[in-house]
């Protein structure tokens, strides 16, 4: 994948994460963006991050006590797990459900 069509794809999955937390009260999730870095500040939880990896054309996920590596499969068209642990949203809800007590 070159550098252009992974920042576009990049973008646009940091977008709509950003978009999940339209309606959530900032009380219970601090949600903070700065360039490629999404920061989730929990209020029954530990800090969630999510971050692009240029270099790998990979976007990486951090909560708790466990990581993820997500690369975009052009086949399904979404950010999959390296390790076959899901998908990128998928994994981010069911991560802060059960960090924050908080439903996407």
């Amino acid at each position: 994948m070159d550098e252009a069509t992974y920042e576009q794809l990049a973008a646009a999955a940091l977008s709509a994460v950003l978009d999940l937390f339209d309606d959530v009260d900032p009380d219970d999730a601090d949600v903070e963006s700065t360039g490629d870095v999404i920061r989730i500040e929990l209020a029954r939880g530990p800090r969630v991050v999510l971050n692009t990896q240029r270099p790998a054309r990979q976007i990486w996920l951090a909560g708790g006590k466990h990581a993820w590596h997500f690369s975009y499969d052009d086949a399904e068209e979404r950010w999959l797990d390296d390790k076959g642990r899901g998908e990128l949203q998928g994994v981010l809800k069911a991560l802060v459900a059960e960090l924050g007590g908080i439903r996407l």
